[in-house]
């Protein structure tokens, strides 16, 4: 039976959706006014307020950032929210009724606001800003502490050196509640009982103590005080899914359940003056008074899309794989998960796919006539190949007609096709754990290796390469995920693998050089090293001969290989004296010959330190290795001649990552580094770009149903067990796939699919999104400790931070001293000085 998508579905749902929404089902971080009239919520990246009784939902912000977890001032005439209209989360205020937002933080770190104070003159938030000296715990992104900012806009200043969460104030301002916060757990993972949990707590500002409020060993979170401030209201799983509880404060043991939701969770909960609470399920909202039943609130709006639904974008770099055509005029590459084709020219770029899917594991066939490429479709990977039609047209990139077939017909996982060089079969993983081989004029298919032997934690984790005579294929052997071999496979089946490297360290990546007369690979067994296989480790390129007169050549010393390349020049003129014009043929391919004898002797360490390697390429000649390792900050091009063992940076590249492949000839190699292609010539090391002018367009809805589905399937097919904390994985899928025609943003799907996988209960999970703005806020740091309780202008240093930019000779600056400028401007009591930094080096 064929496995049907949940994407067609979904763009069906998609396609049907109008701009009028008249049951939205994504409505998140809704906070009730004062005077619980209204409710304000965030809807597809934009604020709305709805009566709280329901109806037609106001619109209140524009914009394409995104806006979210809005909380009231204490008059209901403000409402202040986070917005990332700058590249992060800052602290924003308007109108309740609405209009323009003024900015009141200015750091480019996130600050999320959780509450006015009980004057209304500031906006509490948490936030990874500066700590105060005294302090040791610095903040981090899962360790925020709690500041406020004037309304009016101003200095901030810090309230708690803890993390503090959903804090609420007490009337006089005397007491605060919050939910503390431990770790960085995913937040939207449900039913964990652990250490890391979240906790209710009392803080009492006069005697500056604190106090815990539950005892639960799972998760409390989300405080409220009720109108007369004599009890609390906040969600707990202690019954299950988190339900709205009573706790009161004489005696915090006596908890009674207000709600008794079991499917989803109950999330969001605020409080007006007069006790009526709101907070959303699944989805919607609802409203809540103590001692009766939730009410859904109807809610009914009209927006539009803040983008066109298909979105054209230029393609001129975002490169995350590349494989050269065997003449190497051609460069196939991914780039945003779409297959195209450009000249090494940089003269034309062709699309050659256009699916809502994601295509990876591009190459050329051996002779170049059609691409092999892996697109994950109807709920699987499967094999394309993509064909030039017309006979007259030579090069994929000025194709008009190019047609895509499957490859396989597969009911199951099949990706990573590799042809082997005389183009008669197919090496590819199955089934995520298993490398096979296809016969591609028999069909017969062989298994090299199977599940017991490859552990599989990620789509493309798996390797293997052919030899250059097609009858062998050097692979990673890992069945624990530990530390992997680097491993010999007949192609034919017929013979068991063979260990080549049999250290105990983590071996793999295995590549055929010389001919096939040796392989390179990279090892752990010399560098730096996590033993608890928990971190990364430093890497070292290492040589292994099968042949061993290419290991006695290697041996020479620099005199002797000298006169070995006379005596070859001497040899080669005679070759070619003799040839005719029937030898001008190209050279057949020899079969491999192994001399198993002494052969775990014939190894040796090529890199002359061990760092961070990227990948590595011997030259033609066997005499240079290059590579690309990371020592300082980024990976960059190094070269270590083989018989000098002079070693010495290339190319300064300061990569995030990188790939290096020669053309067929070996005379130019190809770098991909940071998503941008260069063709360098090795001799020279000049370095030239290869320019891509590509172009698509996406159609965003589509990509996310795409990448829900891949998520849901993937976990499904490497993750997931029936047995899993009683979670049915299907009806997950139903549950959390009808919420996609209501997402508006990459934070909400990130947010989504967290909430999705939060059903599994296991850590380490959940979405992400980082969203990426031109020129972003960058906040620059004084490397100095300030005195948050100074009272006027400037910034008073409590102390300067060895080695800091401020900790310099010719500065004397110390503590006691005050910042009255910086760059020339005034540092004012009513300004954010973060402003002052953001873009300064």
């Amino acid at each position: 039976m064929k496995k049907i998508s949940l994407l067609g579905v979904l763009l069906v749902l998609l396609g049907q959706m109008v701009f009028g929404q008249s049951n939205p089902q994504w409505i998140r971080y809704p906070a009730i006014s004062p005077d619980g009239n209204q409710i304000v919520f965030t809807y597809k990246g934009d604020l709305f307020t709805v009566p709280s009784n329901g109806g037609e939902a106001k619109q209140l912000t524009f914009h394409e950032a995104h806006d979210y977890k809005a909380v009231w001032s204490k008059d209901g005439q403000k409402i202040a929210f986070a917005s990332d209209r700058y590249g992060n989360f800052d602290i924003f205020i308007m109108d309740a009724s609405g209009g323009p937002a003024e900015r009141l933080t200015f750091h480019s770190n996130d600050e999320i606001p959780y509450d006015f104070s009980s004057d209304g003159a500031h906006v509490i938030f948490g936030a990874q800003r500066m700590d105060i000296a005294a302090h040791r715990q610095y903040p981090t992104g899962s360790q925020p502490e709690l500041y406020q900012v004037p309304v009016k806009g101003g200095r901030v200043d810090q309230i708690l050196t803890i993390p503090a969460e959903y804090v609420q104030s007490s009337s006089d301002g005397s007491k605060m509640i919050y939910h503390d916060k431990k770790g960085g757990e995913n937040e939207w993972r449900k039913h964990h009982q652990s250490g890391i949990a979240r906790d209710i707590w009392l803080y009492d500002a006069a005697s500056n103590s604190h106090q815990m409020l539950s005892t639960f060993y799972g998760e409390d979170r989300n405080p409220v005080f009720s109108p007369d401030e004599s009890e609390i209201y906040y969600l707990s799983e202690q019954n299950g899914s988190f339900n709205v509880f009573s706790m009161p404060l004489e005696n915090p043991s006596s908890i009674t359940a207000l709600t008794q939701f079991e499917n989803f969770p109950v999330r969001f909960l605020t409080i007006s003056e007069d006790g009526l609470m709101s907070f959303s399920y699944d989805g919607e909202l609802y409203t809540l008074r103590a001692g009766e039943q939730a009410q859904k609130v109807a809610v009914s709006l009209v927006t539009q899309a803040v983008s066109n639904p298909d979105n054209f974008i230029s393609i001129n770099g975002g490169v995350s794989e590349m494989s050269l055509s065997p003449d190497g005029k051609e460069i196939a590459f991914i780039a945003r998960g779409e297959v195209f084709v450009t000249s090494v020219d940089g003269s034309l770029t062709k699309r050659i796919t256009e699916t809502p899917e994601q295509e990876r594991f591009v190459e050329f066939s051996p002779d170049g006539q059609y691409l092999l490429y892996s697109s994950e479709r109807d709920g699987r990977w499967q094999i394309f190949k993509a064909e030039r039609k017309r006979e007259e047209e030579k090069f994929f990139f000025a194709a008009t007609l190019i047609e895509e077939s499957p490859m396989l017909d597969l009911e199951v996982d099949a990706y990573l096709s590799k042809l082997s060089p005389d183009g008669k079969k197919l090496a590819y993983v199955e089934n995520r754990r298993s490398v096979v081989v296809l016969d591609l004029d028999s069909k017969e298919k062989v298994t090299l290796l199977s599940p017991d032997d490859l552990f599989h934690m990620r789509d493309g984790d798996q390797y293997f390469t052919w030899s250059p005579d097609s009858k062998w294929l050097l692979a990673t052997y890992n069945p624990t995920m530990v530390n992997g071999e680097a491993v010999l496979l007949d192609a034919s089946g017929e013979e068991p693998f063979r260990n080549l490297t049999k250290s105990g360290y983590d071996d793999g990546s295995a590549i055929w050089v010389n001919k096939g007369k040796q392989m390179l690979w990279f090892t752990n067994r010399d560098g730096l090293r996590s033993y608890a296989t928990s971190g990364r480790s430093e890497r070292d390129v290492y040589t292994l001969f099968f042949d061993k007169e290419a290991w006695d050549l290697f041996n020479l010393n620099e005199d002797e290989y000298k006169l070995w390349k006379e005596l070859q020049k001497s040899k080669e003129s005679e070759k070619d004296s003799e040839k005719t014009k029937s030898d001008s043929k190209e050279d057949k391919v020899e079969d491999l010959k192994f001399d198993w004898e002494g052969i775990e002797d014939r190894k040796a360490r090529l890199t002359i330190h061990s760092s961070m390697l990227g990948d590595a390429v011997l030259s033609k000649d066997g005499e240079k290795l290059f590579y690309l390792s990371r020592f300082e900050k980024g990976y960059d091009l190094w070269s270590t001649n083989l018989r000098t063992k002079e070693t010495k940076k290339e190319i300064s590249l300061d990569a995030n990552f990188g790939s290096l492949t020669w053309d067929k000839d070996q005379k130019n190699l190809f770098l991909l580094s940071n998503g941008s292609i260069s063709k360098i010539n090795p001799e020279s090391m000049k370095r030239e770009s290869i320019k891509i002018r590509g172009e698509m367009t996406y159609d965003r809805q589509a990509e996310w149903a795409h990448l829900f589905d891949h998520v849901w399937q993937r976990t499904k097919g490497i993750f997931y067990t029936p047995d899993m904390h009683g979670v049915d994985w299907e009806k997950a899928r139903v549950d959390y796939g009808k919420y996609l025609p209501h997402i508006g943003n990459n934070y909400e799907f990130a947010e989504m699919l967290s909430e999705m996988l939060g059903e599994l209960n296991v850590s380490h999970s959940g979405a992400r999104y980082s969203r990426s703005i031109p020129l972003p806020d960058q906040t620059a740091s004084l490397g100095i400790f300030w005195d948050y309780g100074h009272q006027g202008d400037g910034i008073k240093i409590t102390e300067v931070i060895p080695g800091g930019p401020l900790d310099k000779a010719d500065l004397s600056i110390k503590a006691g001293m005050i910042i009255q400028k910086i760059d020339g401007e005034a540092v004012s009591e009513s300004v954010d000085f973060a402003k002052l930094l953001n873009r300064k080096e």
